[in-house]
């Protein structure tokens, strides 16, 4: 059974870094090397069990997998970690220390705005502004048209800006802030 083993090998290096680029803009840079790595040790074990008949198209099924599922464990750690920025406790000492507790409070509300987003609508509105992907490998990624992505980066934006809106202006922030919006932008016409 050497032989199989050896094919993924040869195989995998030779893609080793077309694998790498297929993600390269789903993950943090520092990532990208395990997650391409765990990719050939799955691959591997596969092929030990059973042979892979198309063996670059699984390492690229594989590698697109493990990303997504490493986005799925980093975004919910950060809503773990949103839990315990409830209530920030921050003792202002001078005019940068006011400064950064107003900048950490309006990430905070910005993390808050993204969360309160449609599941599909975040999820393209993150890959957009957070990792910087185009639409077209969006709509690629998430298995959407070009057209679907581009209304979910759009509603995002809206929703976002209109909930940390709502919150300057002591409204409550999960009043619909979509439709709001809407109204406010026919009346000024």
């Amino acid at each position: 059974m050497s032989q199989p083993p050896n094919r993924i090998s040869q195989v995998f290096q030779s893609y080793r870094q077309k694998l790498a680029n297929r993600i390269r803009h789903l993950v943090k840079p520092q990532d990208i090397d395990d997650i391409v790595q765990d990719t050939f040790v799955r691959c591997y074990e596969a092929e030990l069990k059973q042979e892979i008949e198309y063996p670059k198209t699984y390492m690229l099924r594989t590698v697109q997998r493990l990303a997504i599922n490493h986005l799925q464990r980093w975004d919910n750690s950060r809503s773990e970690h949103l839990e315990d920025l409830e209530e920030p406790t921050v003792q202002l000492l001078s005019p940068s220390a006011e400064q950064e507790f107003e900048s950490k409070e309006r990430f905070l509300q910005f993390c808050r705005a993204v969360e309160q987003l449609p599941d599909s609508c975040r999820k393209a509105f993150v890959l957009k502004k957070v990792y910087g992907l185009s639409q077209k490998e969006i709509a690629e990624y998430l298995q959407l048209s070009e057209s679907t992505v581009e209304k979910h980066i759009a509603k995002g934006m809206r929703s976002c800006f209109a909930y940390i809106k709502n919150i300057e202006q002591g409204q409550s922030p999960k009043a619909d802030a979509e439709n709001t919006q809407f109204r406010k932008s026919r009346t000024n016409k």
